[in-house]
């Protein structure tokens, strides 16, 4: 059975941090690509930033300098610190592992960027 758990998500003010975890299981992860989507409310789903099992690195324009994404191959996790959040960031954040056809998710963690 496939899981992807989420941690990490919260209140935070403007200008702050914070750093996502997901940890999975039931899945080869190494040969997985792993990303971070976000739905903000009233609005679509949006990929934040993908990390393949190469290594090579996709961030939305939005993030780009203030989220780096990255795994632990050891442990199974994947993270994604994020950096000079902005209230824009406000969203549920998924975690999301894909190869080829499958795409599996994790249940989401709300992230909420206020003063």
């Amino acid at each position: 059975q496939v899981q992807l758990v989420e941690s990490g998500g919260g209140l935070v003010q403007p200008g702050g941090s914070l750093r996502l975890s997901c940890a999975a299981s039931g899945i080869i992860f190494n040969l997985h690509t792993m990303a971070w989507y976000r739905r903000a409310p009233g609005k679509q789903r949006e990929l934040v930033a993908a990390l393949s099992s190469g290594g090579n690195t996709n961030y939305v324009d939005s993030v780009k300098g203030r989220f780096p994404i990255s795994r632990d191959k050891a442990k199974k996790m994947v993270y994604l610190q994020m950096n000079r959040l902005k209230p824009e960031d406000t969203a549920v954040y998924y975690c999301n592992a894909h190869l080829a056809l499958k795409n599996y998710w994790g249940q989401g963690t709300q992230v909420t960027v206020s003063s």
